[in-house]
């Protein structure tokens, strides 16, 4: 169980196209949205889909398999982790942001699917 104490799995679509970074280090990052829907009946017994926004984050040979074959729309599996940060914008102000780190990601959809949506 101590493996499940910061754990993300999410399936859903790539909102934007990813956008890779190369640090002066050379080290590779990548970031992204993906989109999860759910579907629920609200209490008149309508159906009603909800769709949530999340913040990926991915490094290195994940980046890169990401910047290779995950394009917006492309329906994509992640596990990782959740974190918090904070940062200060050029106005002074200090915002928030929660973001996935991604450690694996798993390809879904048809192979022949078109790469731009």
């Amino acid at each position: 169980m101590s493996n499940l104490r910061n754990k993300v799995q999410l399936i859903g679509n790539v909102g934007n196209n990813p956008e890779m970074t190369v640090l002066e280090s050379g080290k590779k990052v990548i970031r992204f949205s993906l989109t999860t829907n759910e579907n629920y009946h609200n209490a008149k017994g309508e159906k009603v889909q909800s769709t949530h926004w999340h913040n990926l984050v991915a490094w290195n040979k994940t980046a890169e398999i990401i910047e290779k074959y995950a394009s917006k729309g492309k329906e994509i599996a992640i596990e990782g982790k959740l974190t918090a940060r904070s940062y200060e914008t050029t106005d002074g102000e200090k915002r928030y942001i929660t973001e996935v780190i991604v450690s694996e990601v798993l390809l879904l959809g048809a192979k022949n699917e078109n790469k731009a949506v």
